[in-house]
């Protein structure tokens, strides 16, 4: 049955159809990818996307820059699935970005804060490669499943991003957060269903998602899918409408935010 379901989903109008649906379903994904469309237009120039993965959001900063660069950690970004999609254009270790002072017009980094133990130093140094005026457009989870692990090390508030960025000398500009409550409790729940009881994590990375993960091969239960699929599309569509009706801004999945490195100051 599982080479079945992969079989069917090679086919380019049942993977495509599965991956919106999918994507659809993805509270997370859906709010990280909604806000980054608010903030692309804000990105010019030279773009560097640091912890760039496979490089899932470059469509959407492309029409703004004139040149997109992917960054990755060597030692995590080989132990995940992105490794064998092979976009990042540099690997680093971890410590000093292989780029000079005030090189890029743009830097982006997308839930990828959390994954270092020293975020502090990673802020400093995005910042210090940022050009004076240039803009940082980064996201960050509040509340989310252990993941990528063991390097997996922090969750962030707004208060804690602000501080992070200003102590590296970045002007905050704006913060928002990605849903409320109830796009929070739906997205640990279709997670559970999707990862615990239906067993889909190597379905999802077949179909590109799930970069950030150790890659898998494990097989669905596919049995379960008639009952857990609607059930999924259930959760995401409620979850949706709870949150404009009934909002709650102290729970979030997390936040997205731009600021800016301050301008030299004039002799």
């Amino acid at each position: 049955m599982n080479e079945l379901l992969r079989a069917l989903l090679r086919l380019p109008p049942v993977g495509c159809a599965t991956r919106i649906v999918a994507d659809w379903i993805d509270l997370q994904l859906t709010l990280v990818v909604a806000s980054l469309a608010r903030l692309a237009p804000r990105a010019r120039g030279r773009l560097l996307d640091v912890g760039c993965g496979d490089k899932p959001y470059e469509h959407l900063f492309r029409p703004y820059v004139s040149e997109y660069i992917g960054v990755e950690h060597e030692l995590t970004f080989g132990a995940t699935a992105a490794l064998a999609r092979g976009k990042a254009d540099v690997l680093y270790d971890g410590e000093r970005l292989p780029f000079p002072d005030a090189s890029f017009d743009t830097v982006l980094s997308v839930q990828v804060l959390e994954h270092t133990p020293q975020p502090a130093a990673l802020v400093a140094e995005m910042a210090r490669v940022l050009r004076p005026g240039g803009t940082l457009i980064l996201t960050a989870p509040f509340s989310f499943r252990l993941h990528e692990e063991p390097h997996d090390y922090f969750r962030f508030s707004p208060h804690g991003l602000r501080d992070l960025c200003e102590r590296s000398g970045l002007v905050i500009d704006e913060i928002h957060p990605h849903g409320s409550l109830w796009s929070l409790l739906g997205h640990k729940l279709n997670s559970y269903l999707a990862l615990r009881v239906a067993n889909i994590g190597g379905v999802a990375q077949a179909m590109g998602k799930l970069g950030h993960e150790p890659s898998t091969a494990d097989g669905a239960r596919v049995w379960t899918l008639p009952l857990v699929a609607p059930a999924m599309l259930a959760v995401a569509a409620g979850a949706r409408v709870l949150d404009r009706a009934l909002p709650d801004p102290t729970e979030t999945l997390g936040f997205s935010l731009a600021a800016h490195r301050a301008p030299l100051a004039a002799d």
